[in-house]
């Protein structure tokens, strides 16, 4: 490595990250000096309006701290650019870095040997910390390169030399190794549904993440406020990707789960493949609104009960009325309760009225008739407008029933007030009705914890019976009436100081407490929150159900969808994005595939295309850029019990890197036993050892040095979609992969025998 060369951006680099500091002093010391100055009106005017930027500006220093310059490319014009996490001017206000979601950056990305565009070289510089270790060179026209620049080459193809690391628990930070394919991707238009189907080891992970920053970056207006949500396929996949985000200089990006998309739901749990199905199905929505009408009931015939001592009665008519009106509202089942209890009420009371009014009127009634009253009652009970009841005596009559245990229990009867979780909880132990509707897997004993596929049917509950916020209705029309008011004292104070160029409603807008910027986490909170796009990474195993949930979170249909059919694992998942996406887009969307596999080697890749020729003769592997690695190798055991032998002998071929054992759920006991003290599962704790015991279902997404696969029958048969999860697992590969099995090999795998 050229110590000259490194030295040389080691100064470059050094220099740049004092212009940071400086830029973050700058920033730090007006934020002082607006804090502590007073000021006049205009001042403080000033000073508000300059308070969000300030924050945005110093979450982005700390967010680009971490390889704020990473690239150089080297133009036939002469002209040299350094490319990094944001863009940064000298002392003259000349710019000497670039940020590299800029126009001037794209040659960095877009440069290929068949289409170097301007560029001559493109040098990835590899710190740690603020310190220069390593740089990388792609040479593209050295006869066009300077002599001093052709003396001073150094290193290998950033991407190939990023591969050959051993990896972390973390994703690799990989704003460098981004090709003209993934370039395509991150700088797609983002109105629309753009579909990113790519097989395994293509970047498309790593395009869609950086897509979230580009789109914020060249879209700000328009996300600024509505933030982007990115949803992944488990909790610690999210922690494996989160570095990355704010190392590109974005900080506004929301990272959930599927099981964490309903508020106040954290599911992790995964249900048996035969519920899975039924859960994610199409029809379950139906299912629900039908188990909801079967909430609501219209007696047929009249229903009297004890209020206050007193017997009252509900009729039929009354109650079909009542009903009839409430479905009128086109709202939602709590909302509409608000219409059905007032009728309810209302009638009630008026029967109470009138049981009242008999229990009176008789007695006087019949001294009527035996002349026992005298003249003055004798013409006042003979006058009709004597009997009428005053109008407050019915508001007041259904007040107090209302308060009545008894008359809340007809009418939670009849139309209850219902959450989500109740609703569904209920659902799941009415084991008669779910298997009369031919929904029989879903029942379930009360108290369960919730799985990953309640998720989206919570989310369809939650659409179905809504909330009756009159509360909060009530507070937004005191805010609206509070800020007529500042308008109107802000008008007062421009006529008084004579300050021109801002309007009154903008003045109080200004002057109005700032709450500050909405974070994602409040996003996430608010289920009605309206996303500005989304971005679903293994969409392939997202159920229908799953994705009418996404949908309404993004309803202007702006949503980047990343997977790959070829592995699907889950039962329910997606087998065609045209059939998942045609409820919400119809035939309105695009696809950009990505077609060179640039992890896994060659020879690996190989035995990949057999196994998906077997489970998915139309799906089409990605072609794999790597010839280097050794080939795949098949290792007979007796036992599971030999597997310890097995791994220590991958362990010494990687050196530092990492092993993943990836086994059967028949073997996983064994394999357990046998190697003790292994982790096993997708922890945060997990992912950080040298060696770890995964599923198949839990390796997807992720990748390993080296791979040992514990029986590849098991895996094969275990499940109706074991055939993609043998390729997923066959794919995790970067460096080895053994194959380890007590019996013959299956037929897909045929090519190991020789």
């Amino acid at each position: 490595m050229g110590e000259d060369a490194i030295g040389q951006e080691q100064r470059k680099v050094s220099w740049l990250y004092g212009l940071l500091d400086a830029a973050r002093e700058r920033t730090e010391g007006s934020a002082r000096a607006q804090a502590g100055g007073g000021g006049g009106f205009q001042q403080r005017v000033d000073r508000d309006t300059a308070e969000n930027e300030r924050y945005r500006r110093l979450a982005q220093f700390a967010a680009v701290e971490h390889g704020l310059c990473f690239g150089r490319i080297d133009g036939r014009d002469g002209d040299t650019l350094y490319v990094g996490r944001m863009g940064l001017r000298d002392e003259e206000g000349e710019p000497v870095l670039i940020d590299w979601r800029a126009p001037a950056a794209r040659p960095f990305y877009t440069a290929t040997s068949f289409d170097p565009g301007p560029l001559t070289r493109r040098r990835h510089i590899h710190t740690r910390g603020r310190r220069v270790v390593d740089l990388d060179d792609e040479v593209f026209d050295l006869a066009g390169m300077r002599p001093a620049d052709r003396a001073g080459l150094v290193g290998e193809a950033a991407l190939l030399a990023t591969l050959r690391k051993g990896r972390t628990g973390r994703m690799s930070d990989v704003v460098a190794t981004i090709q003209a394919e993934q370039d395509e991707v991150v700088r797609a238009a983002f109105q629309g549904v753009l579909v990113v189907q790519g097989g395994p080891g293509t970047g498309k992970t790593v395009a869609a993440l950086h897509r979230a920053a580009y789109l914020l970056y060249t879209h700000r207006d328009a996300l600024s406020r509505r933030g982007v949500l990115i949803i992944g396929p488990n909790p610690t996949f999210l922690r494996y990707i989160e570095r990355v985000l704010p190392g590109l200089g974005e900080t506004d990006v929301g990272l959930a789960t599927l099981g964490e998309l309903f508020p106040g739901v954290h599911a992790t749990a995964v249900d048996p493949p035969e519920t899975a199905v039924v859960k994610g199905s199409p029809e379950m929505a139906d299912l629900l609104t039908a188990a909801l009408a079967r909430r609501r009931p219209v007696p047929d015939e009249d229903l009297t009960i004890e209020a206050d001592g007193m017997p009252v009665t509900l009729s039929a008519g009354a109650a079909r009325r009542a009903h009839e009106h409430a479905r009128a509202l086109r709202a939602p089942h709590n909302l509409q309760r608000r219409i059905y209890v007032h009728d309810v009420l209302a009638a009630l009371a008026e029967d109470q009225l009138e049981r009242l009014e008999k229990a009176t009127d008789e007695p006087l009634l019949k001294l009527l008739e035996e002349g026992g009253l005298s003249a003055e009652l004798r013409e006042i009970l003979e006058d009709p407008s004597s009997l009428l009841r005053d109008e407050h005596d019915a508001e007041y009559a259904k007040e107090q029933l209302w308060q009545d245990p008894a008359v809340r229990a007809l009418i939670d009867g009849l139309w209850p007030e219902l959450t989500p979780q109740e609703f569904l909880a209920d659902l799941y132990a009415d084991r008669e009705f779910l298997e009369v509707a031919g929904f029989g897997a879903l029942h379930r004993a009360p108290g369960a914890a919730w799985t990953v596929g309640d998720v989206p049917l919570l989310d369809e509950a939650a659409e179905l019976l809504g909330v009756d916020d009159r509360e909060g209705r009530a507070r937004e029309r005191q805010g609206e009436a509070l800020r007529e008011e500042e308008v109107r004292y802000a008008l007062g104070v421009l006529q008084v100081t004579g300050i021109e160029g801002i309007t009154a409603a903008d003045l109080a807008e200004r002057q109005r407490e700032e709450r500050g910027p909405v974070t994602a986490a409040e996003r996430l909170a608010d289920r009605d929150w309206a996303y500005g796009h989304i971005i679903v990474d293994e969409a392939q195993e997202l159920s229908a159900m799953a994705w009418r949930a996404v949908m309404r979170r993004v309803p202007t249909r702006s949503v980047t969808i990343v997977g790959d059919l070829a592995q699907t694992g889950s039962p329910a998942g997606a087998r065609s994005w045209g059939e998942m996406l045609a409820p919400f887009v119809r035939e309105r969307w695009r696809e950009l595939r990505l077609l060179v596999n640039y992890r896994t080697p060659a020879g690996i890749m190989r035995l990949a295309e057999d196994v998906l020729a077997e489970v998915d003769p139309e799906a089409e592997a990605p072609a794999s850029v790597r010839e280097e690695g050794d080939p795949p190798i098949a290792v007979p055991l007796d036992s599971p019990a030999e597997l310890p032998a097995l791994i220590a002998a991958e362990r010494a071929r990687i050196g530092d890197g990492r092993v993943a054992v990836i086994t059967s759920a028949a073997w996983h006991p064994a394999v357990t036993a046998a190697l003790s003290g292994v982790p096993t599962g997708i922890t945060p704790e997990s992912l950080d050892e040298p060696v770890v015991i995964l599923t198949a279902g839990e390796s997807k997404g992720l990748e390993f040095d080296a791979v040992v696969i514990a029986d590849p029958v098991g895996i094969l048969t275990e499940s109706a979609s074991g055939g993609h999860d043998l390729y997923v697992a066959v794919t995790r590969a970067t460096r080895r992969l053994a194959i380890a099995h007590t019996g013959p090999l299956p037929d897909l795998l045929r090519r190991l025998e020789g």
